[in-house]
């Protein structure tokens, strides 16, 4: 007897994904191979490819993420928590997020929702941490 082929639309509950959170984690591990692969030589030598600091030659909440990364990819922990020190917070919720997909794909659940992850008290707290280091930057770079 055939097997049944489910579309996405119709597939169980349980075996549907977040869609959202399952592409956050792949871009994620990608940006860290990425980062991985990067000469951490030349890193702080190189262009400027902010928009908003190219624009203003501010800061803005994400500069020194690629730098950040690099860094800590080439165990230079020092260094990336210079160029940004939420981009070991960033590194290591990215990294949790796509154990935390591949172990709930393993487990025949589905991917937890993004949406939901970014309302935790936790997640409020990181974010309102990192926008307050940014407002200072900021002010204390003009």
């Amino acid at each position: 007897m055939p097997r049944a082929v489910l579309s996405p639309d119709r597939a169980p509950a349980r075996l549907r994904g977040n869609t959202h959170s399952e592409t956050v984690a792949v871009l994620g591990v990608l940006a860290v191979g990425v980062a991985a692969v990067l000469p951490a030589a030349r890193i702080d030598h190189g262009p400027v490819l902010c928009p908003f600091r190219r624009l203003t030659g501010l800061p803005c909440p994400g500069c020194g993420m690629t730098r950040s990364w690099v860094h800590l990819m080439h165990g230079q922990w020092h260094a990336g928590v210079w160029a940004n020190p939420f981009g070991v917070v960033a590194l290591v919720a990215v990294l949790a997020l796509a154990a935390h997909v591949v172990v709930c794909r393993v487990r025949g659940r589905s991917a937890p929702d993004l949406n939901q992850l970014l309302r935790t008290p936790t997640a409020r707290v990181v974010i309102a941490a990192w926008l307050l280091f940014s407002a200072v930057r900021l002010v204390l770079a003009i």
